[in-house]
């Protein structure tokens, strides 16, 4: 079966700086039930625990491949959330995502 998803981000095309906060903002705008793919060059497990910070029980987070050179993951909503945002998990940027 093949996964639909509402949305795909190659945060490798992304500026790093950006790449958290266009992420957030394509999960705000899923409706519960509808996955989103992440697409990148490493993992992006500092991600995984800002999602688990601001939207704790809110999403589902399954890697589809992992490494060693490209990494996808599905990102589900799972119950309705206030807006997240975020401007980088790190404060400026320099994780990339």
């Amino acid at each position: 079966m093949t996964t639909v998803f509402a949305s795909t981000i190659d945060v490798r095309e992304v500026e790093p700086r950006q790449r958290h906060p266009k992420i957030f903002s394509m999960f705000n705008a899923l409706e519960v039930g509808q996955s989103m793919q992440l697409i990148n060059d490493h993992d992006p497990r500092p991600l995984y625990f800002q999602f688990q910070s601001l939207a704790n029980g809110q999403f589902n987070w399954q890697y589809l491949e992992s490494g060693p050179d490209l990494w996808r993951v599905e990102i589900s909503k799972t119950a309705p959330a206030a807006v997240v945002s975020t401007g980088s998990c790190c404060g400026n940027g320099a994780c990339g995502g």
